[in-house]
């Protein structure tokens, strides 16, 4: 595979210290690692990422926004817009995500790289449209049909979102992939300080003339509409130069394995977690969290510290591919896993893949998760 190099690029924004809100924060970390194409439609609690999108385009030459009609529509010209070269993105929250996942499914059979946020919201259907939920994430990874892989981050806070959503934007250009940034509404709408850093790292897109687009190279190359390539784009089975074969069981098989080898076989360097407080070889308990449950976990387990138990946590940034090396390595040293989520326990059921006797502690609401409430369960559990 062959990439153009990293650089590192100006940053858009004045360097230095903000206060802003974390769907600002995802847009203006879209504008400073070049997203020059937004199409969306409003839906609570994403739609600040819209407007602030939509007022600093215009003070940002030669990038594109547009209102489109609904969330199938705007999900279907940021794949038309990355063809054309762009680096194009949209935000939604969870009935808008329902709808833009059949051409999701369609930009990851063509290998478009595009960044998808959703700001989860508390349902099923329209649920309550203000208030928080973690309840996507198997929607994020499941969502369309047939067999591939694809790449869902978690931010936890202001500064994370403007870093994650730089990230995002990298991870889909590296593997040719949908990425989506899986904030909730808690995340999206705290307000922090935020440093905005002097450059950005910026990945540029290999474009490999004369090459074929889907085939060959792990990542193959991705020409544009418009620089004289002759480009076959379909959501049909396909060989490298795009052509349907839609009656080929190799043409099938290679495409399917190449589709899911791409980002299975780089774990590594698309998985990231971070471990908080697990100095000892021996926890009493291990919290895996993400998200702004991870917020209220890092401050439950110093609650615990002061208190003598001895708790750490493991917190999941990327929760597709789910890093599971990392929690069966930090979970085997603690004698219990506790998983906090504001869902049924949808993170949980990928936990106790790893670690059958980890338990959950759920919230579904409407409301976020706290530390005293997760401290009163660590008690529970270990009896102090």
């Amino acid at each position: 595979m062959t990439l153009e190099p990293r650089a590192s690029i100006p940053s858009v924004l004045k360097p230095g210290r903000y206060f802003m809100q974390g769907d600002e924060a995802c847009a203006e970390g879209a504008i400073a690692v070049g997203c020059n194409y937004y199409a969306g439609y409003p839906i609570t609690p994403a739609s600040e990422i819209m407007e602030h999108i939509c007022r600093r385009f215009a003070e940002c030459p030669g990038r594109v926004f547009v209102q489109m009609e609904d969330e199938i529509a705007s999900i279907a010209s940021v794949v038309g817009a990355s063809w054309a070269g762009a680096r194009a993105m949209t935000a939604t929250s969870g009935p808008g995500l329902s709808l833009m996942l059949e051409n999701i499914g369609y930009a990851i059979i063509t290998e478009t790289p595009c960044v998808v946020v959703d700001v989860q919201r508390a349902g099923p259907s329209t649920g309550q449209a203000t208030r928080p939920a973690q309840g996507d994430v198997m929607q994020a990874r499941w969502g369309a049909h047939g067999d591939y892989e694809i790449i869902v981050i978690s931010p936890w806070s202001v500064q994370d979102t403007y870093e994650q959503t730089i990230r995002a934007f990298n991870l889909a250009e590296r593997f040719r992939v949908p990425v989506i940034l899986l904030m909730d509404e808690a995340v999206g709408h705290l307000r922090e300080n935020i440093q905005i850093p002097e450059q950005t790292e910026y990945l540029t897109r290999f474009k490999g003339a004369g090459k074929p687009p889907f085939g060959q190279a792990e990542v193959p190359p991705m020409p544009s509409f418009g620089d004289g390539a002759s480009l076959l784009v379909t959501g049909s089975t396909h060989d490298g130069w795009g052509y349907r074969r839609t009656s080929s069981a190799e043409a099938q098989a290679t495409l399917v394995e190449r589709l899911t080898g791409k980002v299975l076989n780089h774990i590594p360097e698309i998985v990231c977690t971070r471990t908080h407080e697990c100095q000892e070889t021996d926890l009493d308990v291990l919290l895996v969290s993400y998200g702004f449950s991870a917020r209220s976990s890092l401050g439950a387990v110093r609650e615990a510290r002061a208190a003598g138990i001895r708790v750490g946590l493991l917190r999941l940034t990327t929760l597709w591919p789910f890093p599971s090396g990392a929690v069966r390595s930090v979970g085997r040293r603690a004698r219990l896993v506790m998983v906090p989520e504001m869902n049924r326990g949808q993170i949980l059921r990928e936990v106790q893949r790893v670690l059958p006797e980890a338990k959950g502690y759920n919230r579904t609401d409407g409301e976020v998760i706290t530390p005293p409430e997760i401290l009163s369960a660590i008690r529970g559990e270990v009896g102090r």
